[in-house]
């Protein structure tokens, strides 16, 4: 008997939408979508692992990224937030550490613009943050600060006429080694709430360090960021960044993208893991041929389209305006926890050559863990959800 002829280059299902949830975009946003697509496919995919391999970040990108214009695809661009989040996921399946340069530039730094400063300052700002001209950070989480940021932020602001001095420590600072700019959270000494800086990095007293021997997002230059006595002018002061309860207007939007990411995540690793076992020949046969392979395959599959539709209806909420802090934390930790389970059958489907970025694998299982602890621990998020269903917080 012959065996089957099998071209992995036309396989069903090729987008990995099972249940077409891209149908319910617009004409407009499928060929947007499918624009973005062919950049991905071409400018950064195949670049990808060399870059992580390096552990250096591609500047000469910028421009080009710049020229694709995705920045602010719902506020400014009036695209729907499951374009959005499509899109978002698209970037994370071609390489994550693009995705999260790509979810601090235009989420976390441009969401506290977009979000909490005034109209004059969004005025002065933004046309550049758009254009990527100007590129920046977020800085929130601390050296002895995470999960518990919220309360605990040790950076200080303290205000000296009509300048503010802080001082302080953050760390994991992604895009702060080569930032124009980033949004400083610090406690106000006065009145102990948090407030929102934007800090230019030439400034005296700034100095942004990379963080090195990384085993995940490799490419993104996170940083670890000292402010010693930094005088910032009040006209930098974010005018609507006056406690944490405003920061977390940001982060419960950028918390969605982190959500996205883990569809990402999981279409690249079936990706990779699909079209391996089709080519991949053992006892004479394709691995794909085997039923605990196809199981596998299956799972993978299954986790993604159970994490799409959840994110898909989440999109939904969003664009109603009904969306709810608890419902992006569970969405967060939901399909966190399920790209943790895709991506290990991945790396196990392709057994040694799944250790290795040769095949690409082993990069999207690294990757993966700091998708699932960063924007709220799984930990955090889930007690989140709890908090909301029982009325009974569990934090401490």
């Amino acid at each position: 008997m012959s065996k089957p002829v099998i071209d992995v280059n036309n396989l069903p299902y090729a987008d990995g939408d099972f249940y077409s949830f891209e149908a319910l975009l617009s004409q407009k946003e499928r060929d947007r979508l499918e624009e973005i697509r062919q950049f991905l496919k071409t400018e950064v995919k195949p670049h990808a692992t060399g870059w992580w391999n390096d552990s250096a970040f591609p500047k000469d990108l910028i421009p080009k990224l710049a020229e694709l214009d995705v920045m602010s695809p719902v506020r400014r661009q009036g695209f729907s937030n499951l374009f959005a989040g499509l899109m978002h996921a698209e970037f994370t399946r071609a390489d994550t550490s693009i995705a999260t340069f790509m979810g601090v530039h235009d989420g976390l730094f441009t969401g506290s613009i977009e979000e909490l400063a005034s109209q004059e300052q969004q005025e002065a700002w933004l046309p550049d943050i758009y254009s990527m001209k100007k590129i920046g950070a977020f800085g929130l989480t601390e050296p002895l600060g995470g999960s518990d940021v919220a309360g605990g932020t040790r950076t200080t602001a303290r205000r000296e006429g009509d300048s503010w001095i802080l001082n302080g420590a953050k760390r994991w600072i992604g895009n702060a080694t080569f930032s124009d700019w980033v949004v400083i959270y610090a406690r106000d000494l006065e009145d102990n709430q948090v407030k929102g800086f934007m800090v230019d990095t030439t400034l005296k007293g700034y100095r942004a360090t990379k963080i090195e021997n990384k085993i995940a997002l490799r490419t993104v230059e996170n940083a670890d960021i000292t402010l010693d006595n930094v005088v910032v002018h009040d006209d930098f002061h974010l005018k609507g960044a006056n406690s944490f309860k405003d920061t977390n207007k940001v982060l419960k939007v950028t918390r969605l993208s982190v959500g996205w990411q883990a569809v990402g995540q999981q279409l690249a690793a079936f990706d990779v893991a699909r079209r391996y076992t089709v080519e991949r020949h053992q006892f004479g046969r394709p691995l794909a041929s085997f039923q605990l392979v196809q199981q596998q395959l299956v799972e993978m599959l299954g986790n993604t389209v159970s994490s799409m539709g959840m994110m898909v209806r989440l999109a939904q909420l969003e664009d109603e305006g009904q969306a709810k802090d608890e419902q992006s934390a569970m969405a967060k930790a939901f399909t966190t926890a399920r790209m943790r389970e895709t991506v290990a059958m991945g790396r196990s489907l392709l057994g040694g050559n799944g250790i290795v970025t040769d095949y690409e694998m082993a990069k999207i299982f690294s990757d993966a863990e700091a998708v699932y602890s960063y924007e709220g621990t799984h930990e955090i998020n889930t007690l989140v959800t709890g908090r909301a269903i029982t009325g009974i917080a569990a934090f401490v």
